[in-house]
């Protein structure tokens, strides 16, 4: 299925955006918000979500527009990999989330991988630096680039966050049932490369 009109309305969405924070004349201003609103209209045809949804999640943001960063651990034990069962899809990621302002990769890999699987971690070494539009996840609202990171246990235990409701560690040809939008299989063979080559160089597209 042709997912040009989810293009179209992210690029709209973008032009729109930058529009509003850079043009200092009223009558472009008008012009730019009006493009938000076709964005945010193609999105509500297309998805069948309420335009207020739509307008809070996809064309609230302001200030240039740039990629999100999502950031992922990669958490080996005896050729094992940590993942975390999510609440919002019961299905199985690597640990990790969004970059929080104010704080480093590094620092936010470590928060994430705390609160979503109990493990006090240390990272080690930044393994890829993946566009997400570049790799077989399904279709987002806005563009990401995943930031993964190789981290060594150094203290904690198994334990479920908030947004986590099961925490395990599989073995590469045995994962489970993946949460797509956040990591997909391809990515998981790829950190396990990395795990038997530690010597692999930092991989990014």
């Amino acid at each position: 299925m042709s997912l040009k009109w989810l293009d179209w309305a992210k690029r709209i969405q973008s032009l729109s955006q930058s529009g509003l924070t850079f043009s200092k004349d009223v009558f472009d201003l008008e012009r730019y918000e009006e493009l938000r609103k076709i964005s945010v209209e193609i999105m509500e045809e297309h998805t069948g979500e309420e335009m207020q949804k739509i307008k809070e999640l996809f064309a609230n943001d302001e200030g240039y527009q740039t990629p999100k960063m999502d950031v992922r651990g990669a958490v080996f034990d005896k050729g094992k990999i940590l993942m975390v069962r999510e609440n919002i899809d019961n299905r199985w990621a690597l640990p990790g989330g969004f970059c929080d302002i104010g704080l480093s990769p590094a620092e936010n890999i470590t928060k994430e991988i705390q609160e979503e699987s109990g493990y006090l971690v240390v990272p080690t070494k930044m393994l890829a630096l993946l566009d997400m539009n570049k790799h077989p996840h399904p279709p987002q609202a806005f563009h990401y680039y995943k930031l993964f990171i190789q981290c060594e246990i150094v203290g904690g235990e198994a334990k479920t966050g908030v947004e986590t409701k099961e925490v395990d560690f599989f073995p590469e040809y045995d994962l489970p049932e993946l949460s797509l939008n956040r990591n997909i299989e391809s990515q998981l063979h790829m950190l396990f490369e990395f795990e038997r080559n530690p010597t692999k160089a930092t991989l990014f597209d």
